[in-house]
């Protein structure tokens, strides 16, 4: 497939998640009468369930990465190329952005909007250090033996991590780049994003460090045959 169409596929995938976690935590929240464990179970279950679909109908076009870290493992580990890592990362931002303003058309709100939902301290950064190491982890380890349970699985691991991360597990630059223009249920500060994403992309550089020597590439190879 082209890079054109794979781009295209990240785009359209990425979008499709953003304005599920954006939207259905405008609609959780409105609904929830204010309790905030509602809403982020809501939130969570949309989330996890828009992402296994995105998996299964994007994964054989693109890799269905939908996240700039997740790019950047995967050309460390020679699975996307080096060229072609600007082009993914720009068609994860553009569709991130878009699905934002797509799930506020969709409730009536301003296209774009800085969130004031503070998520800050070393805990919450830890928190997306130890969400996209594990989600890194979950990647390679199903991909390794061409899993067809790879959507489910990594679906299960964010709504899990929803709930294991103080920081609800963002583990996702792209994700957190728009989330911080949604000054909703599921933003996030501008001033708080830098960090999480500093975090995440160290989490992913760990990650596959730590897999490369866990499964050398002679061993993957042996595990694909």
């Amino acid at each position: 497939m082209t890079l054109l169409k794979r781009c295209a596929a990240e785009f359209l995938g990425t979008a499709f998640l953003l304005a599920a976690v954006v939207g259905s935590g405008i609609m959780a929240e409105r609904l929830s009468g204010g309790n905030v464990a509602i809403a982020l179970l809501a939130n969570t279950i949309a989330t996890g369930a828009v992402l296994l679909c995105l998996i299964a109908a994007f994964g054989s076009m693109s890799g269905a990465h939908f996240n700039p870290a997740v790019s950047l493992a995967e050309a460390m580990r020679k699975g996307l190329s080096w060229s072609d890592l600007a082009p993914y990362v720009g068609a994860q931002l553009l569709g991130a952005v878009s699905g934002v303003v797509a799930a506020h058309l969709m409730f009536g709100l301003p296209l774009l909007s800085a969130s004031r939902h503070e998520r800050s301290g070393p805990a919450q950064l830890f928190a997306e250090f130890v969400a996209t190491f594990g989600l890194l982890v979950v990647i390679f380890g199903c991909t390794r033996i061409r899993s067809v349970f790879t959507p489910f699985a990594v679906a299960a691991y964010i709504v899990a991590a929803y709930w294991f991360t103080s920081s609800t597990s963002f583990a996702n630059p792209a994700v957190t780049i728009a989330r911080s223009l949604s000054d909703t249920f599921a933003g996030i500060r501008p001033a708080d994003a830098p960090g999480f994403i500093v975090a995440q992309l160290l989490g992913a550089v760990c990650a596959t460090l730590v897999f490369r020597w866990l499964a050398p590439v002679n061993e993957e190879s042996n595990a694909l045959a």
